[in-house]
Parts: C-alpha cells; structure tokens; sequence
C-alpha cells in the first residue's frame, strides 16, 4: 500500500506540473505574439510606405515629378510650389529605396554632390564639371535601384517629359528661363538707345589741313585747329602737305593731298 500511494502521487505531481507548464507556455505564446504584432505595428507603417514608393509605376512618377518641376522652376521667377515639388519628390524617392534596403546614405551623397557639381557648372566654364554632375545624378539613381531595367525606363520617361516641356514653354508659351536671363547680359547697346560703338566725325567730311607727319598711309594731321589720327587711300605723302579730308568711317578718317 505504501508503494502504491507513492506511485499515485507521483502521478498527480507530475500531472500537476504538467498543467502548470502548459499554462506557463500559453502565457509565453501569447506575449510572443503580443510583442510581433506591436512590432508589426510600428514597422508596417515604413514597410508598406516604402514599398508604395519603390513600385515600378510610383518611380518614374517620382522621377518625372522631380524633373519637370525642375524645369518649370527655372522657366519661373523665385522659388515656388514647382521646386518644392520636385525636392519632395527625390527626398521620398531615396527614402522608400533605403527604407527598403536598396540603397545607402552614399548613394544619397553622390545624389547631392552631383548636384552641386551642376549647379557649379552654371557659374564655371567648360562644361567637365557639369558632365560629372550629371553622371553623378544619374549613377546614384541606378545605385538605388534594385532592377537597372526598370530604373532605365523610368529615367528614359522623366528625361522625356521635361524636354517636352521645356520645347512647350520656349515654342507655345515664348517662355524664356529666368534663371540664365540673370546670369546672361540680353540687353542690346544700339543707336536707338543712344549708344555708338565709335564717334562718326562727319563733319570733317570736306576740311583741309596739314600733315604733321608723314602718312605711310597713317600718321597724324592738324585738320582746323584738331589733330586727329587719319590714313590716306594708299599713298604716302610727306609731312607738311596740305590735305583734305575724303571720307570718314567711325574713328577712321581718309584724307587726300591737295594738289
């Protein structure tokens, strides 16, 4: 009897325990499972987000919303919704694609420095600088891409739609950038403004006076009271001779000995 109590209880204990672990693990289950799907919670957000933004169809969207805002920008005075539009669009370009992994905050880097290097271009001759901008761009782009297919498409689609646009400003609308207006002189210096490139002293045209030296064609003359550079039609004559003004031409003026 004695045994049979002690195996019984045994039993009960190890039943008992049983249960108690059971419960126990239960309790582990579900708190497992609690934590992930909080975690699934605060990440879904950015994972789903970045998913969005990293869809064939959302790129070249980004990408052509980045260009052409670009290009209206410089077609518009100051700073505007264009430009901001087109920063927005690159800045949630490059975060979808690290959010998911494909691309590093050197990527990101090279983005920027090329653009400097574009912006540089603007203000320095020779047109390196600006090349090795815009590889920089453009190679960042790849770099973040996870398919090179897609990202040449998207690309080939942005670069299209911002010459389109640019040829609709400057043919249809007669838009010119006022960017480059700044940093290029337009304004023209003719005789209707009042300017003259060189005084026409017409009213020489028939004068005499004297060589003071001698004309080989050019030399220098006294013409009443003045003395003026003038050159002959192409013979020499001495100084001292008495000569008369033929024609003037700008700052040229002919004269001819007075036989």
């Amino acid at each position: 009897m004695p045994h049979y109590f002690s195996t019984k209880s045994e039993a009960v204990l190890a039943e008992s325990m049983e249960h108690t672990v059971s419960a126990k693990g239960g309790q582990f289950k579900e708190l497992a499972l609690e934590n992930t799907d909080n975690e699934s919670v605060n990440e879904g957000f950015s994972e789903k987000l970045a998913h969005f933004l990293t869809n064939p169809f959302i790129i070249p969207l980004l990408l052509t919303l980045a260009s052409v805002g670009f290009v209206i920008e410089l077609f518009s005075p100051g700073f505007g919704l264009w430009g901001l539009a087109a920063i927005i669009a690159m800045i949630l370009f490059f975060y979808g694609h690290l959010v998911a992994g494909t691309a590093g905050y050197e990527t990101v880097g090279l983005f920027v420095a090329g653009i400097i290097l574009i912006v540089l271009e603007l203000f320095l001759p020779g047109g390196i600088v600006g090349a090795l901008g815009l590889f920089a761009v453009i190679g960042s782009l790849f770099m973040a891409s996870g398919n090179l297919i897609h990202m040449a498409v998207s690309v080939l689609v942005a670069v299209t739609a911002s010459i389109l646009v640019s040829i609709l400003y400057v043919k249809v609308f007669d838009r010119k950038m006022n960017f480059f207006k700044r940093m290029i002189l337009t304004d023209q210096a003719n005789t209707d403004k009042g300017y003259v490139s060189n005084q026409n002293r017409l009213e020489l045209i028939g004068k005499q006076g004297r060589a003071m030296t001698d004309l080989r064609p050019s030399g220098t003359a006294v013409i009443e009271d003045e003395r003026v550079d003038v050159v002959t039609e192409g013979s020499f004559i001495t100084k001292g001779t008495l000569v008369k003004v033929m024609k003037t031409e700008g700052s040229r003026i002919v004269v001819r000995e007075v036989t």
